[in-house]
This record gives structure tokens, C-alpha cells and sequence, in this order.
């Protein structure tokens, strides 16, 4: 089993029992956002702006690695034209099981992240990336691929984790750990990761993750950062995430 496999199937494991991030949109919460009522998080606490989002009355959104009907319900509630992406079967049961329930119609593709993404050139105008490139080791790929499924124009909004937890015990309250952390390469970490059922983590630089974005040709437009929402880190105020808003030029710019 290679690590991607591995993940899918931890993830499958955290949603059963209850994981937060695997809980879909509520019917209620459903309703409040047709009526116009709604956010969308990319990271642990704070909302995205409104100011990043286009039109979405049929715009074509892809939900990168966002399976678990919790965003992509929002955006089919908004009017987008909507596409979720993920390796999780449980995740991706969640899609189908909330479209369902609320009507909608909505592609579910289950695909790895860490190969080309099963998708032509310029399908879509937006990408909505939340935390999860935590869990493969190549981030710069995937935003090539990103850039490339983007139409001229299109927009990436991606929340990453700046690898600051990996650093902390449990409790937090002690700097116990080193980066780069790749337990692929470090046996003591990947035990680590093993005794708390964590799957298989990465962190990575603000090289890889921003300059990665430019790299493949993105203009970045804004950025924020957040907390983990809970805990010693969050209560100093420790930035753990960021948050990306990048455009993919137009073709005369």
C-alpha cells in the first residue's frame, strides 16, 4: 500500500468516527445558503472573505482534496456548476449522499491528487483547495496541474499548513519535534504518526507552497493566516495555516 492509499483509508477511519472535517452540511445550513446565507472555511476558524469569490451563478468549481459535503454544498447552493475531487471513499460517499438529499447535481470524482488530475485544460474557473496538501510530499505538481485545469482568469483559493504543529508534543506546551517533517525519510517521525493514527503528514516550506503557486504561473492576490481554533498554540495566537487567493493570468496579460 503506498501512502496515498494509506491516507485515503485513515481518513475513511477519522470520518467514522466523527471527524469534523467529515460531518456534511446540515439541510438547514443548506437552506440558509440559498437564501444567501453562508461561508466557507479553507482553514480551521476563519471564514474566507466574500470579496474572493466571483460570480458564482454558474461558475465551474472545482473542490480540490474537499470531499465531505461541507463546501461544495454551499457552492451548488450558490448556482456553481460543481465538481469535488477526492481519494477518501468516505468523503466522496458524503458528496453523493448530501447532492441527493438536496437535489443538486454535482460530478464526484475519486482520484489521487499526486497524479494529474483527470480533467482538460480550462475546465474550470475556480479551484477551492481547504488543508489537506498535509498529506502528500510533492505540493509543486499539483499546483502545475492546478494552473493547468484553470481557464485564463480562473482563481485558486487554497488553505496550507505552514508545518508549525509538527513542531509540538500533544499538549503543545513543549517544541519537542524538527522540520522538515517527512516520515518518509525519518523513522522517528513516522512512529510518531503511527501511535496517534495520523496517517502518513508532510510539512512543507513557504517555498514549496507560495513560491510553488508562482512558480507555476500564478499571480497571488491575497493571503491571511489562522489558528488550529482550539488548544496552547491557538490561546498564543500562533499562526498554524494560511490562506491563499491566486489568479492564472489571462492569455494577453
Amino acid at each position: 500500500m503506498n501512502y496515498t492509499d494509506l491516507n485515503a483509508a485513515t481518513i475513511d477511519r477519522w470520518v467514522e468516527a466523527g471527524w469534523e472535517w467529515g460531518v456534511p452540511i446540515s439541510h438547514e445550513d443548506y437552506l440558509k445558503a440559498v437564501s444567501g446565507d453562508w461561508s466557507m472555511l479553507l482553514t480551521p476558524t476563519k471564514p474566507v472573505p466574500k470579496a474572493w469569490f466571483p460570480p458564482l451563478r454558474g461558475c465551474r468549481v472545482l473542490g480540490l482534496a474537499a470531499g465531505g459535503g461541507q463546501q461544495m454544498p454551499v457552492f451548488a447552493a450558490l448556482g456553481a456548476a460543481c465538481t469535488v475531487l477526492d481519494y477518501s471513499p468516505r468523503q466522496i460517499e458524503s458528496e453523493r449522499n448530501v447532492a441527493e438529499r438536496e437535489g443538486y447535481a454535482i460530478e464526484v470524482v475519486r482520484a489521487d491528487m499526486t497524479k494529474p488530475l483527470p480533467f482538460a485544460d480550462g475546465s474550470f474557473d475556480l479551484i477551492f483547495h481547504p488543508v489537506s496538501n498535509c498529506y502528500i510530499r510533492e505540493v509543486e505538481p499539483v499546483w502545475r496541474e492546478c494552473f493547468r485545469v484553470l481557464r485564463s482568469g480562473g482563481l485558486l483559493m487554497a488553505g496550507l499548513d505552514n508545518g508549525f504543529n509538527f513542531l509540538f508534543e500533544d499538549d503543545e506546551s513543549h517544541l519537542t519535534g524538527f522540520l522538515p517533517f517527512d516520515p518518509l525519510v525519518n523513522d522517528s517521525q513516522r512512529l510518531t504518526l503511527e501511535k496517534e493514527d495520523c496517517g502518513v503528514q508532510f510539512s512543507h516550506s513557504i517555498a514549496e507552497q507560495i513560491g510553488g503557486q508562482l512558480r507555476a504561473g500564478f499571480t497571488l492576490l491575497d493571503v491571511y493566516d489562522d489558528t488550529n481554533g482550539e488548544g496552547y498554540l491557538h490561546a498564543h495566537g500562533a499562526p498554524c495555516f494560511w490562506a491563499t487567493l491566486a489568479r492564472k493570468p489571462e492569455e494577453n496579460e
